[in-house]
């Protein structure tokens, strides 16, 4: 299957706003030609707003709605504020970490998890950035990214404990449903004590109202995750999902129909063959009781 390579979007807000924008326009009639030669803005420029690729301003989408002939106050505040809203989401709390970040386009994910209301999470290797420790973290960046110094890898795991409180915080809490192959149990990460400490880690967030975690066990056999690890986020509606596929140099994300359709039902056979929550907490408990000191 090819990847389908392109800038992450930077907000969810921008993804809402373009569609409503394209509908709008569809709804009037009107080409992109024809609009850009009544509001004298460059056709260029208008395409790459509904296709979520920039962002523009409230002057030029009140033109652009008098152009569609949109009236309804009500309708005209709630895309002004998408505007304001996508212009917001630009000031992140991650900025500040951007040149460690934007090589591998991990901030072009953040911008995607921050605005997600639902994360589907499938591991085979590694427990997931959004419930690992401090220490797990830590081990994890420096083996996986061996090029950084010292210093970057502490900026990446506080960029990574950061991540998880955003999550946490706000008017509404994301839910997160995680399915962890148990080959993720049996690899060493750090040391004993920190695969302790992270196994207990897991039986504390797994008890959160947000948060599922299943595990598959090895007795499954052979099953549709071993392609590898995946992401779907849902977003608020009208917002479609998307999957997040990470890499080391290039990460992508999916958005055709079908591709959410595939990743989709491949979770839910996952989740369906893995154990239940609580069998889940208790194989947690069991193993961490049986490392080595």
């Amino acid at each position: 299957m090819a990847l389908k390579r392109k800038p992450a979007p930077q907000s969810v807000y921008r993804r809402q706003l373009a569609t409503r924008l394209r509908e709008l326009r569809e709804a009037s009639g009107l080409t992109l030609t024809e609009v850009s030669k009544q509001i004298e803005v460059n056709q260029g420029s208008l395409s790459r707003i509904e296709t979520g690729e920039r962002g523009t301003t409230p002057v030029l989408v009140r033109a652009l709605l008098d152009c569609y002939a949109v009236t309804d106050t009500e309708l005209r505040d709630d895309i002004l504020d998408l505007v304001r809203a996508d212009k917001e989401q630009q000031k992140p709390w991650w900025r500040k970490y951007s040149t460690v970040l934007t090589p591998t386009r991990y901030d072009g994910y953040l911008a995607l998890e921050a605005g997600a209301v639902g994360l589907a999470n499938y591991q085979p290797l590694l427990v997931p950035g959004l419930l690992q420790t401090e220490d797990y973290a830590r081990a994890v960046i420096a083996q996986m990214r061996p090029e950084l110094t010292s210093d970057q890898v502490d900026t990446l795991v506080k960029v990574r404990m950061e991540r998880q409180e955003s999550s946490r915080s706000g008017e509404h809490s994301t839910d997160l449903w995680a399915v962890l192959d148990e080959a993720v149990l049996h690899r060493v990460i750090g040391s004993p004590a920190v695969m302790r400490q992270q196994f207990a880690h897991l039986v504390q967030a797994g008890e959160q109202p947000n948060v599922t975690i299943q595990l598959l066990p090895f007795s499954l056999g052979a099953h549709p995750g071993l392609y590898g690890p995946f992401v779907i986020l849902t977003f608020p509606q009208p917002t479609g999902p998307l999957v997040w596929l990470e890499n080391p140099n290039n990460s992508v994300y999916l958005e055709s129909e079908s591709d959410i359709q595939n990743y989709t039902d491949i979770f839910d056979q996952l989740r369906a063959s893995a154990l239940n929550p609580a069998e889940t907490r208790t194989h947690l408990t069991r193993t961490a009781e049986e490392l080595e000191p």
